[in-house]
């Protein structure tokens, strides 16, 4: 018995240091997670931006290990993405359920703000989008006693409103109840009923180097609000934790799991080759003690440690549905997409990925720091200005293209870099033939390219800092995203510039 309990407190311990959690949980670009919990099955949700579908949804039953299941607005008619950059899209999402039914409530920046959508199998489908009166980013939903709560944050204010869940009509009027510690932006806001107090939660200091995560509470719903006189319970912008890889901790959502125990996950991302991150901000967990009547301590006060998950490798062909890692550069246009003898056969859009505008992509998050991407490209017409090949898209004015364009009638395949309105051709190598093997790899410091015509013997053609791929250099509120494309240079009628892909392989190392 002595034993027993012996090894259960070593293994609390044990996690509560961090050394049996795995973090990142999901890595790459997987920002803003919520997470709610239905018996013993955990949901949680991020935000997608300018990516189509949009809102990945993931299921776990431990809390470590997540599989994605689906994409919770996987419709065109439910995401409006005219004109979306990696700076727009859909923002930060809450999921919650209640009496068998999950909920998704999040904003569309630049088509239509603030909407929910609902479900009663969380892999969906998911409603057509309810669209909501209360503006402010970040919303989120807390139901009690029949009725339902929301929170959002117009004029760097949270604000809380009572709605009707199922028709998004909003039943009294928004009241200002708490704008933080005075940090800027103070958003992602999320509430808990927990011993007879109301818990405010948001994340404060903007999504940078000063983020954190400030909470108060109140008995009434509506406040006032006391802050923590702890506040941060989240932050890696001080001396304990300056010199860690993981920075920009912040934007949570708390969680109980079946034993009692509480936790919170975050977002953070992880810094390379200096004060860096191109991989996007990432999904991490921590263990949370929440004595009764008093506040909640998040990782034993400690810095947050990497514990990555161990490598994967995913070969695609496209014989079969593409899987769910699968997005689009804004609403894809059908007509440019489409499967003929196995291949994946891309048709080139009239916008290059520079320009914005619908653009034939479609890629993956890049979720690891070193790894393989490698595609085979069968077959090609392709004249003039057309071009295509793989990308490395951070941004639209942001990426890399290594793809085949044509001059005088010769074939070559261009490295160029577009950054800040400017395209520079780095590396330039001729090819022939009607088969072409096109890989990108990265040690974590720079982005190597390869091209091989055979499958065997591979060139190395050129490289790309990841700092110029960064959101510090490139912007935008996302990561990098590993990707097939092509493009219609304008120089004949749509449709005729097209290229075949055979296979994706993504290997982790």
């Amino acid at each position: 018995m002595k034993k027993g309990l012996l090894s259960l407190l070593f293994s609390a311990c044990s996690i509560c240091a961090g050394a049996q959690v795995t973090n990142p949980i999901i890595p790459g670009f997987h920002p803003d997670p919520s997470v709610c919990r239905v018996g013993s099955d955990f949901y949680l949700v991020n935000s997608s931006f300018q990516y189509f579908p949009g809102v990945p949804i993931y299921h776990s039953r431990d809390l470590q290990s997540w599989q994605l299941i689906g994409n919770v607005l996987d419709r065109q008619s439910q995401l409006p993405l005219k004109g979306a950059t990696s700076w727009q899209g859909i923002y930060a999402p809450t999921i919650r359920f209640n009496n068998g039914v999950y909920y998704m409530i999040t904003t569309n920046i630049g088509n239509g703000g603030n909407f929910m959508v609902t479900a009663t199998n969380p892999a969906g489908p998911w409603s057509e989008p309810v669209w909501l009166q209360q503006q402010g980013i970040d919303p989120s939903l807390l139901f009690e006693d029949g009725k339902c709560y929301m929170v959002s944050n117009p004029d760097n204010t949270i604000t809380l409103c009572e709605i009707d869940p199922a028709t998004g009509k909003q039943l009294t009027e928004g009241r200002g109840i708490w704008q933080g510690m005075g940090g800027r932006y103070p958003e992602g806001p999320h509430i808990y009923k927990k011993d007879g107090y109301y818990y405010l939660l948001i994340s404060e200091g903007g999504t940078e180097l000063a983020h954190s995560i400030t909470i108060a509470r109140s008995r009434n719903i509506y406040g006032p609000y006391l802050p923590n006189p702890k506040n941060p319970i989240l932050t890696h912008c001080n001396r304990q934790a300056q010199d860690s890889q993981i920075q920009g901790t912040g934007h949570g959502d708390l969680i109980q799991d079946v034993k009692g125990q509480w936790w919170l996950v975050f977002l953070a991302y992880r810094q390379f080759n200096g004060a860096y991150h191109h991989i996007g901000r990432e999904t991490f967990i921590a263990p949370v003690e929440w004595p009764r009547g008093g506040w909640p301590v998040v990782n034993g006060g400690k810095p947050i440690v990497v514990n990555e998950r161990q490598p994967v490798a995913i070969k695609t062909t496209f014989d079969k549905p593409l899987g769910l890692e699968w997005v689009y550069q804004q609403n894809p246009d059908s007509a440019c997409y489409g499967v003929r003898d196995g291949r994946l056969h891309l048709v080139g859009s009239t916008s290059s990925l520079r320009e914005n505008r619908q653009p034939t992509f479609i890629g993956r998050r890049q979720e690891a720091v070193k790894f393989c991407f490698e595609a085979k490209m069968t077959d090609y017409d392709l004249r003039g200005t057309d071009e295509a090949g793989i990308s490395v898209f951070q941004i639209n004015d942001g990426n890399a293209q290594f793809g085949i364009v044509h001059n005088d009638g010769t074939a070559f395949l261009n490295l160029t870099l577009n950054l800040k309105n400017v395209s520079t051709v780095l590396a330039s190598k001729a090819v022939s033939g009607g088969q072409l093997w096109l890989r990108v790899t990265s040690d974590g410091d720079n982005y190597q390219f390869y091209c091989s015509t055979d499958g065997q013997q591979f060139d190395h053609v050129g490289d790309i800092s990841c700092t110029l791929l960064s959101t510090e250099t490139a912007g935008g509120f996302t990561g990098a995203s590993l990707g097939l494309y092509a493009y219609n240079g304008g120089s004949r009628s749509a449709g005729h510039a097209y290229a075949d892909f055979e296979y994706v392989n993504y290997v982790e190392q």
